[in-house]
């Protein structure tokens, strides 16, 4: 199979290629940040220019290609709504068309986000309902894929976590934005300053090495559709940070619970939106990992990353 990654230079897309390339031809995508992954091919890449990502799916004539780039940043699409849509959903297009043409299947990693979080728990089947504009620029890109007229699978996740080489930075410095959430914490509680952490927001933590993957089994597959592929914890930000304190070591009276309102954030957040993975599991006999067993994972991992 060869494999196209957009994204590369990210937590996820990183992890996907890293991965792939120990059995198949493998390309990937960076933009801002520069990338190097052993025995794969990077290309400089910025998915909105429509003419340069035609050209490149062209090019290298994928079987497959894996969509990880997107703007994820949800204060940011909520405050800088034009870029969020030329990104998400006009850069998407693109990627879709370039598919099209080539007639390679598509992998789109989508969000929990596209659910209001007003239920327990969502399955494949629960009508989406952002509300919060990054939300809705994923759901309008799903809706652009289910009538692409391409073999497509999409990929509902939520608060991806995991080493990164570019991320590790984060380690050094809690006042990293661009890391993902363990990274952040670890560096703040390294640092032995206070975290608050909210009591009232529930999601399902994903391993991204776990997600990477589950998401080369789906890349290899007949199968299509919508799937969730989340963690299988349902917790809040608080508890999963003390799970982090826990892991590794750290004081965890450092962590302090508060509710969403001591926070001023520019979008608003789905107060439990936590994802149904069983259909997935089933469909494609995996295993999603819960938020202690990933996390553990990561500590068996530290060493090599200088941790």
């Amino acid at each position: 199979m060869k494999l196209f990654v957009l994204g590369g230079s990210g937590l996820l897309g990183y992890r996907i290629a890293e991965l792939a390339a120990r059995e198949h031809e493998t390309f990937f995508t960076y933009n801002y940040r520069p990338a190097t992954i052993e025995n794969t091919t990077g290309l400089k890449l910025d998915k909105c220019d429509r003419a340069r990502t035609l050209e490149a799916i062209g090019k290298v004539k994928p079987d497959v290609v894996i969509d990880t780039a997107a703007q994820h940043n949800v204060d940011y699409c909520e405050t800088h709504k034009e870029e969020a849509w030329k990104v998400n959903v006009e850069g998407t297009k693109n990627v879709v068309d370039g598919c099209r043409q080539v007639g390679a299947k598509m992998v789109f990693l989508s969000t929990d986000y596209v659910f209001d979080g007003t239920k327990e728990c969502y399955s494949e089947q629960d009508k989406p309902n952002p509300i919060n504009y990054y939300g809705k620029t994923k759901l309008e890109a799903e809706n652009l894929l289910e009538n692409a007229g391409i073999p497509i699978v999409v990929a509902r996740t939520s608060v991806i976590y995991g080493w990164n080489p570019s991320e590790i930075a984060g380690l050094k410095s809690s006042s990293g934005k661009s890391v993902n959430f363990v990274i952040w914490a670890l560096g703040k509680l390294k640092a032995k300053e206070e975290i608050r952490a909210v009591t009232d927001q529930y999601s399902s933590p994903t391993l991204a090495d776990n997600l990477a993957e589950i998401l080369l089994t789906m890349a290899s597959s007949n199968k299509q559709g919508v799937y969730h592929t989340a963690g299988r914890s349902c917790l809040n930000r608080y508890d999963f940070t003390l799970k982090i304190a826990g892991t590794f070591g750290f004081d965890n009276t450092l962590i302090k619970p508060v509710t969403s309102e001591a926070f001023k954030q520019a979008a608003r957040r789905p107060m439990r939106c936590c994802l149904d993975v069983s259909r997935t599991e089933r469909t494609f006999n995996v295993k999603l990992l819960d938020a202690e067993s990933g996390l553990a994972v990561m500590k068996t991992q530290a060493k090599d990353v200088g941790w």
